[in-house]
């Protein structure tokens, strides 16, 4: 089968996209997205790991990722399966979830990543075909729709949503680390280097970062400049430039890398993207 990807930004809100996939074969590694991530399963069946546990989401379920919550994803049972997916920057989904009066905190987390909700189901599929039709919504209308999300994400979380940034407190020594890949995406940084600004050993820093953040410290780093890179294809840069920018090898480095994570070279990405 031909495997299908389709991306589409928003006109109007700033960082807001719609993804749709139909797969078989095609895998996704570890890796987090700084959005949240809501989607449907439409077809088939969607498996994927996250939150230390192994999910399997059926056709009319729902997906949900807090920003740089880990997973990764597959089509099950060796079937063919689509799905839909919004990304919703954190600012914008946080600001519409105080605006309604709830998560008096920075950041809001659903502790939940695959459930049912046909309302919810309906928003994300009206969002996601608005995005995709030839007809653009105007802002009103497509602020309108995302508020309705934003209040369906609060029903769900019925007071649960939590400001925990993953799951539980992270390490001050870690979030220097954190911090340290942040600043230096731009580098090719040696894992020894990363450790040091953690002040701690190296092999003692992979293990507490990969017990804390669910991936290592090579795949944090690579999902960030890949993610940043994205960023950058959107601005309409040009993918080599970025590709050193971000201190990957050569064009054909980035090429592989960024398919690998969202199934299109970073050529394709743009002309999606009218870019």
């Amino acid at each position: 089968m031909q495997e299908q990807f389709s991306y589409n930004k928003s006109a109007h809100i700033a960082g807001l996209s719609s993804f749709s996939a139909i797969m078989k074969d095609f895998s996704y590694g570890k890796h987090a997205h700084e959005e949240y991530s809501i989607g449907v399963t439409c077809r088939g069946r969607q498996d994927f790991f996250s939150n230390g546990a192994f999910h399997k989401s059926n056709a009319g379920n729902i997906i949900f990722f807090n920003p740089e919550q880990v997973h990764d994803g597959h089509a099950g049972a060796g079937e063919e399966m689509a799905y839909q997916m919004l990304y919703i920057p954190e600012p914008t989904l946080m600001n519409l979830i105080l605006a309604l009066g709830s998560a008096k905190k920075k950041c809001a987390r659903l502790d939940m990543s695959l459930f049912q909700d046909s309302m919810l189901q309906s928003q994300i599929f009206s969002l996601t075909s608005a995005m995709n039709s030839s007809t653009s919504l105007s802002s009103l209308e497509e602020e309108h729709l995302l508020l309705g999300i934003a209040h369906s994400i609060i029903r769900i979380g019925d007071g649960t949503l939590t400001d925990n940034h993953s799951y539980g407190r992270i390490d001050s020594l870690l979030n220097r680390a954190k911090e340290f890949i942040h600043d230096n995406l731009h580098r090719k940084c040696s894992v020894d280097e990363i450790a040091n600004a953690a002040n701690m050993s190296k092999y003692h820093f992979i293990r507490l970062f990969n017990e804390q953040f669910g991936m290592t410290p090579h795949q944090y780093v690579l999902g960030h400049k890949i993610n940043r890179a994205k960023y950058e294809l959107e601005l309409g840069k040009n993918a080599a430039d970025i590709a050193f920018q971000y201190g990957f090898s050569d064009l054909s480095h980035l090429n592989r890398n960024f398919k690998n994570a969202f199934g299109i070279t970073p050529n394709q990405y743009q002309k999606q993207l009218s870019l």
